[in-house]
């Protein structure tokens, strides 16, 4: 079978997605652009001096990274000026970016976490960059207000991750199915090497952070210790992985399944993960590949948030992974 870029891809489904567009393939095209140029610094980052941290601190109260800054001013360059969004979230930014009068605006919204797990590149683990795309609400014009970003994750156009490892790998969907994408660099293209990814029903990994667990309420450490003594489809113990990189966890969850579980803690009641550019991304492509996404008692994708950084807890991966983690806290919240 001939090579099939993103490009081809999305073309050779355009009747299937009535949003792939030439301005939502712009999008994508420059998307895939800013993702080109992160990976060819993070492959340098030991050489270029961007390794460890800048000395700032971010909107979400955590040490600012080189490489966090730098992957965050190439998406907001880039993607201001490709003539298909009218604003931007970042991670790193606490207002939201309204695309500016000088350049050419589209009716598009990207919410994206520039580099995920940035802390892991000093020790040369994967990371990589989660994006959400909106699509502005008819009949709105001019000044984009904050309150057409707040949409919820049910109303994603399109979704994916560029994960920075031994390879580089696009995974993306546009509500159609999941597709994974790997980068080759003799070409230049992400070609088309992981078609309609989906998640098995049950998998054998839960991935946690146990160091939490004094910090955890009863229903959290009921629904790990039921991965601790539950078995797996062919009979074998659960076994746990934990990056402490989102995307790589996450994406390890994609291929294998299993659960990927960030609960809240007495620290962090309203859970750690931003709502818009980590957990409803990831949980549109996680339902899109037949899996779940949780915060324990509700369906990400239907939470409408609140704020720009709005966080949630986090269950997501199979099925019946993640519905084993619903029964305990239902049963909880009965007693």
């Amino acid at each position: 079978m001939a090579d099939i870029t993103v490009t081809e891809h999305l073309l050779l489904h355009q009747k299937r997605t009535p949003q792939a567009t030439g301005q939502f393939t712009g999008l994508l095209y420059d998307l895939i652009l800013s993702g080109k140029s992160i990976s060819r610094r993070i492959n340098k980052a030991g050489l270029l001096d961007i390794l460890g941290g800048t000395g700032e601190v971010n909107v979400q109260g955590e040490n600012v990274q080189k490489m966090d800054a730098i992957a965050n001013r190439i998406m907001i360059y880039r993607m201001e000026r490709c003539g298909a969004l009218c604003a931007m979230s970042s991670e790193e930014e606490a207002e939201l970016i309204r695309v500016s009068s000088e350049f050419p605006r589209g009716d598009y919204i990207l919410i994206f976490d520039p580099l995920d797990g940035s802390s892991n590149i000093d020790v040369n683990i994967n990371v990589g960059t989660i994006f959400s795309i909106l699509r502005r609400p008819e009949g709105h014009t001019g000044e984009v207000t904050l309150e057409e970003v707040l949409q919820p994750g049910l109303q994603q156009v399109g979704a994916g991750y560029i994960l920075y490892g031994p390879s580089t790998m696009l995974v993306l969907s546009t509500g159609q199915g999941v597709h994974g994408f790997t980068l080759d660099p003799g070409v230049g293209e992400f070609l088309l090497s992981h078609p309609d990814m989906r998640i098995p029903e049950q998998g054998h990994i839960y991935s946690v952070n146990e160091g939490y667990w004094r910090d955890w309420d009863e229903p959290t450490r009921e629904a790990v210790n039921w991965f601790h003594n539950c078995e797996s489809p062919d009979g074998s113990p659960y076994s746990s992985r934990y990056v402490g990189a989102l995307v790589a966890d996450f994406h390890r969850t994609l291929i294998y399944g299993g659960i990927y579980m960030y609960p809240p803690d007495a620290n962090k009641p309203d859970g750690k993960l931003r709502l818009m550019c980590e957990a409803a991304p990831l949980a549109f492509l996680a339902e899109q590949a037949g899996g779940k996404a949780s915060d324990g008692r509700r369906r990400i994708l239907e939470h409408k948030p609140e704020r720009l950084h709005a966080r949630t807890p986090l269950f997501i991966g199979s099925r019946k992974d993640v519905e084993a983690v619903e029964r305990i806290y239902a049963k909880h919240a009965k007693a």
